[in-house]
């Protein structure tokens, strides 16, 4: 597959880093640099330095082609644009947003937009571990 990973901090290197041992096709798009330190050595990607709400940043990733978009930057507000840019106007077929505030997750459901919270998973699992009984679900307002 063809699969772009928008932010390289901990969470979006270490996707990258499984997708490509794979032996998927992925681009890393990373507007601060020194965060393509965190790729292993033999990753055989391709990086992008640039901002990932820029639509030529993103046609310059590969993204008319792409089969997939994971929003990993550590800001919610950059991962529901490019994840609607790229869903939208470019028509990726699965897009999928990692999201900090679980208040939010519903503005990201709204727009179809796939989420994964790690903040909700955090809870969920120190719950169980805790009480050994799944957490119940829970909504929260903004």
């Amino acid at each position: 597959m063809q699969i772009i990973v928008i932010g390289c901090g901990k969470v979006g290197s270490k996707l990258a880093n499984v997708l490509s041992r794979e032996g998927h096709d992925v681009v890393v798009v990373e507007n601060e640099g020194e965060n393509f330190l965190g790729l292993d050595r033999d990753f055989n990607g391709v990086t992008i330095s640039g901002v990932p709400i820029d639509q030529d940043v993103l046609r310059h990733a590969g993204i008319e082609t792409a089969d997939a978009l994971a929003a990993v930057t550590p800001d919610d507000n950059v991962n529901i644009v490019v994840c609607q840019i790229a869903k939208e106007i470019f028509k990726v077929p699965t897009v999928v947003a990692r999201i900090y505030n679980p208040a939010r997750e519903h503005v990201f459901h709204e727009f179809g937009l796939e989420t994964v919270c790690p903040t909700n998973m955090t809870v969920s699992a120190i719950h169980t571990r805790i009480l050994k009984t799944p957490a119940p679900e829970e909504e929260e307002e903004i």
